[in-house]
């Protein structure tokens, strides 16, 4: 591993501790069914996909902290908490993104859910869409270091949905964004059709309050699927809705009334 990147070496005993602790929760659980459906996702197999990419896991957690001291990405810190809180929690959706997916995230922030997915899943194009300046720096970093194979662009959500990036993702994800009806009209017109839309929620269910959006934007009806993290760190929600008709030329409106006046 190269221990010039700076905190690796000091973080990893911290790491080793965190997926230590981490594996034994899983291994307890070794698997979780999501929704009571037929979809299940293997905890004991997200647990090996971490060991095998550990150093990389680690250069991601150290570069986080390295810049969450000067930019403020995340008000969770430990590494225990991040592997649980940001890490594991970004792998929960791993088997919903196609093989070889050209994937848009909104609002990348601290690299959640794309960081993770892009280091166990080399197979994914990721685009990282985030409109402040300082997190596109922290992003190149950290890609950079990862080497994983990500464009950073930074702009609003609104406007990338209205230039070259329209309508071209086969996947656009977005983790602790916006309110479900407002993310919609973020992500769904950077969907193609026949495409996905996949937000990581918490336990609330918002797909009612969503519904009319979803539907104006060309999405299908929401499918929610539910998980509690392990060790209690909460449950959370993955909304996926499956895009089936082109988005109305419309939309996004723009001038922040995706927040303001939500479809």
């Amino acid at each position: 591993m190269n221990r010039s990147i700076h905190g690796v070496e000091k973080l990893s005993p911290l790491m080793n501790t965190a997926v230590e602790k981490c594996a034994a929760l899983l291994a307890r659980r070794k698997s979780l069914c999501y929704n009571g459906s037929m979809e299940t996702a293997d905890f004991s197999r997200l647990s090996a996909l971490c060991e095998r990419e550990r150093e990389k896991f680690e250069i991601l957690c150290s570069t986080l902290s390295e810049y969450n001291a000067r930019y403020n990405l995340t008000a969770v810190t430990e590494p225990e908490e991040v592997f649980v809180k940001h890490i594991l929690d970004s792998l929960a959706g791993e088997s919903f993104f196609p093989e070889g997916a050209r994937v848009a995230e909104v609002g990348s922030g601290g690299g959640f859910p794309s960081l993770p997915l892009a280091i166990v899943r080399p197979d994914l194009r990721f685009t990282l869409i985030e409109s402040t300046g300082k997190k596109c720096d922290y992003l190149r970093v950290a890609c950079a270091r990862l080497g994983v194979s990500a464009e950073v662009v930074n702009v609003r959500a609104e406007d990338a949905a209205r230039g070259e990036l329209r309508e071209k993702a086969d996947v656009c994800c977005a983790r602790a964004v916006a309110r479900l009806d407002t993310l919609a009209e973020y992500c769904l017109p950077l969907v193609k059709k026949g495409g996905l839309f996949l937000a990581y929620k918490g336990a609330e269910d918002e797909t009612s309050l969503a519904a009319r959006a979803i539907f104006l934007l060309g999405g299908g009806n929401p499918r929610c699927v539910r998980y509690e993290l392990p060790g209690g760190a909460g449950k959370r929600t993955l909304v996926l809705v499956r895009k089936e008709r082109e988005t109305p030329a419309k939309y996004p409106r723009g001038q922040g009334k995706e927040r303001k006046e939500p479809l």
